[in-house]
């Protein structure tokens, strides 16, 4: 079925019986994410970020269309339609420089409903930061959360959670929502105990080349004048480039083998040892480095998932985004899974009708049932690419390639079935181009977070209507 694209939210009335006041640690993406849609669903949000001032690093990433759908609902279509740039094609290149197969992106984005979007990021960060002020957010920066304590209201059947900072300011909320990135210390919290994120062996060099330099080379210009996303895979590392800004910056990441040293995240990179890393790939990209001048190294690190539960018992608590589900950029998810949760999280508070803790613990009750199984899987193939887009060459090489040539034939073919591609012996879910319909395209990008929400909602009332008429046919027996 073909999806029509999103309406966009009006912002909810609701009285100060229902109306949350809510704190959200973190100004990245996801606690941006969440203000917006936190707010749209008429609560209160107070936002605060440990930096001395907000603002996003980092260089390109990719918006799939159940991430370009949430956007497009918050109202950001217009600005965010100035910044992006929608390829037509994702290339997956031997790391010789043969191409192996590709992904109309457009053709995907009509069964979708919502496109495809490469930004900036610090462009995308801007757009949720303007409309979450827009809407009401109220921002402090300087603030870096140490601790978490909790009162309880007998009268009011309600608990409130306090953030405590390094500087000893205290700040009360009806619910705080941790969003603050990879090295959560909302997590700890949660948790009660130190837990770091996991290193995955992979690091990520990322870079922006100005693009009147590689129009000057014929070879290179047709990256600019026909903007594709291209993912070269090779022995034990990858590269990925895409266009940004309309043409005029080109974004290259170019994942290899960790070897930062321990305790360390980001570093300056040595522009000559990157090269040399990739002097006997595919002689673009040793064009490309060459109009490097600098360039910095990331970790990559992930979290999995995070047991037992996302929130305090309190229900005046819980996490979201990286801080309870890191995963490696290679289903370009990360971000995407963090618009989600703060979405999702929106559309629970949305059906609050008091303050109460009852309610506060079915809004995240739902919001995790909509979340955790889904975050998982999410993470689980992002590691899985980290494998198949590794592979030395060899029999596993050519087994991947012939997978990518395989799933490719159905280009053109509109959504195609679990069925049509068991009928050609193909085994649905395994396409290494994994956004797909043959990889992960039939329930990553299609998701909707309303539809999710509606869903797990009626699941949970069923459960507990089954459970109060449980509890009352004991009664009874008890007393018979």
């Amino acid at each position: 079925m073909v999806r029509s694209k999103p309406q966009v939210l009006k912002k909810q009335q609701r009285d100060a019986s229902s109306k949350l006041d809510v704190l959200i640690v973190g100004a990245g993406l996801g606690g941006l994410g969440a203000a917006i849609s936190i707010l749209l669903a008429g609560h209160n949000v107070h936002i605060l970020e440990s930096a001395p001032e907000i603002g996003e690093i980092g260089a390109g990433i990719q918006c799939l269309p159940n991430a370009s759908r949430i956007l497009i609902s918050w109202g950001l279509e217009e600005y965010l339609s100035q910044h992006a740039t929608a390829p037509q094609l994702c290339n997956m290149i031997g790391w010789k420089g043969n191409k192996i197969s590709d992904m109309n992106f457009h053709e995907y984005t009509k069964e979708c409903g919502t496109p495809f979007w490469d930004f900036h990021r610090a462009n995308l960060h801007m757009g949720l930061l303007e409309r979450a002020v827009e809407l009401g957010a109220k921002l402090t920066v300087n603030a870096r959360v140490e601790d978490i304590e909790y009162e309880t209201d007998a009268h009011s059947d309600s608990t409130t959670a306090i953030a405590v900072c390094t500087d000893g300011t205290r700040y009360k909320a009806d619910l705080i929502v941790g969003a603050d990135g990879i090295n959560s210390k909302c997590r700890e919290i949660l948790l009660g105990h130190e837990d770091p994120p996991l290193l995955t062996g992979d690091l990520a060099y990322r870079l922006l080349l100005n693009t009147e330099d590689m129009m000057k080379d014929p070879e290179l210009r047709g990256f600019i004048e026909d903007p594709q996303v291209n993912y070269w895979i090779g022995p034990d590392a990858h590269a990925v480039n895409y266009v940004l800004r309309g043409g005029k910056l080109f974004n290259m990441v170019l994942l290899v083998p960790d070897d930062m040293p321990a305790g360390a995240n980001t570093l300056a990179g040595n522009v000559d040892e990157m090269r040399a890393l990739y002097k006997d790939w595919d002689p673009r990209i040793g064009k490309l480095l060459a109009l490097c001048q600098s360039v910095f190294k990331w970790r990559l690190m992930i979290r999995p998932g995070l047991d037992p539960t996302w929130s305090h018992e309190s229900a005046a608590f819980t996490i979201l985004g990286d801080a309870a589900h890191a995963t490696l950029p290679y289903l370009a998810s990360g971000a995407g899974m963090s618009l989600e949760d703060g979405h999702v999280l929106g559309l629970c508070l949305a059906r609050l009708t008091s303050k109460s803790t009852a309610q506060k613990k079915a809004a995240l009750d739902v919001y995790e049932r909509c979340r955790r199984e889904r975050t998982e899987r999410i993470v689980s193939r992002g590691n899985r690419q980290q494998y198949l887009y590794h592979v030395h060459d060899g029999e596993v090489q050519q087994e991947r390639d012939d997978q990518l040539r395989a799933f490719g034939k159905f280009n053109g073919k509109g959504k195609v079935e679990k069925e049509e591609y068991e009928a050609a012996r193909l085994k649905f879910g395994d396409d290494p181009l994994a956004w797909r319909w043959g990889g992960t395209g039939s329930w990553l990008i299609t998701y909707i977070c309303e539809d999710d929400v509606e869903r797990r909602w009626r699941e949970f009332e069923a459960e507990a209507r089954s459970e109060v008429r449980r509890d009352s046919e004991e009664s009874v027996r008890a007393v018979l």
